[in-house]
């Protein structure tokens, strides 16, 4: 899902660069109202959980490969802002050092995968469990929060490609959804079982609006 220099178009870097910019800006200050100190190591660690998550890449089909995307998971324990800031960092890092996404493509991956997953993840938690308004729906929520964050990042970057005209909007679309509706199967898992694991032993940790 990180897109590499010279898949976008200038409009399409220059769009997305702007929207990252003035995003970023915004969960900058609601973060600044919201922050508390157990947070701060929290967001250290979820920093270095995600940044080695990102790295390892698994098989699909058809020769491509999706890897774990972690924004629901770092939604539910530092909120969206926080965690926006965390994926963030990391996709910094990852462009920076490991040219992994391309730098004038940056702004669309930050985009992707830390703005927009990470809300539309901590959006549909907050949403199923004022429907539900059940202790038990946590787990289902937090699954299900975590499988749309991936498919959202996937449509949104493959928006991006259609519209800068990479491949055809049709192969894009269902190379890019498909293939990541599948690995957002595995990341709704992970983030079940990491999210059982601390109700059982360190619920404080988890964020509260």
């Amino acid at each position: 899902m990180h897109i590499p220099d010279g898949f976008l178009s200038d409009k399409v870097c220059a769009a997305t660069w702007i929207i990252s910019a003035a995003g970023m800006g915004y969960y900058l200050k609601k973060t600044a109202l919201t922050l508390k100190d157990k947070m701060i190591p929290l967001m250290g660690v979820m920093s270095a959980f995600i940044f080695v998550a990102q790295m390892l890449n698994f098989p699909v089909f058809g020769g491509t490969s999706g890897h774990l995307l972690g924004a629901a998971l770092a939604a539910r324990l530092l909120g969206p802002y926080a965690a926006a800031i965390v994926l963030t960092c990391v996709l910094v890092i990852q462009c920076l050092l490991f040219q992994d996404g391309g730098i004038t493509a940056l702004g669309a991956n930050i985009l992707n995968m830390a703005l927009l997953a990470t809300l539309s993840g901590y959006a549909v938690y907050r949403l199923i469990l004022a429907v539900v308004k059940k202790p038990s729906a946590t787990l289902f929520a937090a699954m299900f929060a975590a499988w749309v964050s991936v498919v959202i990042a996937s449509f949104s970057c493959a928006l991006e490609l259609a519209l800068s005209q990479t491949a055809p909007a049709k192969i894009v679309f269902t190379a890019m959804v498909g293939m990541h509706s599948l690995t957002g199967l595995i990341e709704a898992a992970i983030t079940s079982l990491v999210v059982s694991f601390i109700l059982k032993v360190r619920p404080d940790v988890l964020y509260k609006p």
